[in-house]
């Protein structure tokens, strides 16, 4: 396992962690409101298959979607001033 990480490159790395944090933010903010997938689906116009994607923190939402997501839900769903990105290695 460890090999197959080594061969990731940090972009992917810092997608995969950024995709799945914002799915962990949808899913508290939905448990904050008491809504399930199903009525944040009906409230997306979504099918709850298309929201069980989005929720996955595998799928590569567009800032449209999440636009959409922040406007639909009321709340913030990024914060660009809170990340910092560090890099695991020197920029030369």
């Amino acid at each position: 396992m460890d090999e197959i990480r080594s061969t990731i490159s940090p972009e992917i790395k810092l997608q995969m962690e950024l995709s799945v944090a914002i799915s962990n933010r949808i899913y508290n903010i939905l448990e904050k409101k008491g809504m399930t997938q199903k009525d944040f689906a009906q409230l997306m116009g979504k099918t709850e298959t298309e929201v069980s994607r989005w929720l996955s923190g595998t799928h590569n939402l567009t800032m449209a979607t999440i636009c959409k997501i922040s406007t639909a839900l009321g709340e913030d769903i990024i914060q660009v001033a809170s990340h910092s990105y560090q890099p695991d290695y020197e920029v030369s």
